[in-house]
């Protein structure tokens, strides 16, 4: 029983042993990655100089053309996350702050993301190889229901998002496969398609009255002394429920809104995405009423 014993015991060494080795092997890659994504450019960064830091979801990646600024004279970057939350919005930004950007403004699309405060995790997960070496990421996790996991168990969070972050990731890092998430200064531009969804229906979304990482955004802005704007982006005419926008401007005062900058139907790619026309239309109006002088 006791030889028994031992040689569970010895098992469950090895593989804990393995499970740390391919842990620091995984992170180790992931430190060297610049050029797949957003998040481990910035991880992998040193201080940065930005005149306009561009944040959000798809919604801020597709439509603000990061050019545009640049065509003025303004050194700028598109953050924004396909897919993201205001949970990754704010946590992008900490990295930067750790990292030491010198930041004049951020500029935040606020809208539907403002209706959650939970993690995208298919992003999210794009922070978590780096968890052991930062405490802003960590803290950042800290409170969410799977943290010691994710946190304690070796190599727990590259199985649990393989998809994301898994041996296919190591790979493409390895080899140095780009990705386009970095072209165009980070901003993506959509084209109109046939079949594109024109029709949306936000009857029943409604803006949490304290959203915890909007909130967050707001004050580091303050603290680093970062001129903020926070923005509604816009969305097609066949919209239903865009009183929604109504219930943001009660909550949120002090977001501007542009929803109804842009409607017409063939500046969309999708009835929450404009085409790259529509998006240079809203970009332009954009720096108008904020950049002119």
């Amino acid at each position: 029983m006791k030889k028994f014993l031992l040689y569970i015991l010895g098992i469950f060494l090895l593989i804990v042993l393995v499970a740390v080795v391919f842990d620091g092997l995984y992170t180790y890659v992931f430190m060297q990655s610049r050029n797949r994504g957003k998040i481990e450019t910035v991880f992998n960064s040193t201080a940065k100089k930005y005149d306009v830091v561009i944040l959000g979801s798809s919604r801020a990646n597709n439509h603000f053309v990061s050019q545009m600024f640049e065509n003025k004279g303004l050194t700028t970057f598109n953050y924004g996350m396909s897919g993201g939350h205001l949970f990754e919005a704010s946590l992008m930004l900490k990295l930067m702050i750790e990292r030491k950007y010198e930041i004049k403004n951020v500029i935040l699309e606020a809208d539907l993301n403002l209706s959650n405060d939970q993690e995208s995790e298919g992003v999210a997960a794009k922070f978590l190889p780096y968890m052991h070496c930062s405490k802003v990421i960590k803290d950042h996790f800290s409170t969410e229901e799977n943290f010691e996991e994710l946190y304690y168990i070796p190599f727990y969070r590259y199985v649990k998002f393989d998809s994301k972050i898994g041996f296919r990731e190591i790979y493409k890092i390895a080899s140095k496969e780009k990705t386009n998430a970095l072209d165009n200064l980070g901003y993506y531009p959509l084209e109109k398609h046939k079949n594109g969804n024109m029709k949306n229906n936000i009857v029943n979304l409604n803006p949490l009255p304290h959203n915890k990482y909007y909130e967050e955004i707001k004050e580091i802005c303050k603290k680093n002394k970062i001129n903020f704007i926070a923005v509604t982006t816009p969305m097609c005419e066949n919209v239903v429920g865009m009183n929604y926008f109504d219930k943001i401007k009660k909550a949120y005062p002090e977001i501007h809104n542009y929803e109804n900058t842009v409607i017409e139907n063939k500046y969309f790619s999708s009835c929450g995405h404009m085409t790259d026309e529509g998006a240079r239309l809203f970009t332009a109006r954009i720096i108008k009423d904020f950049f002119n002088k």
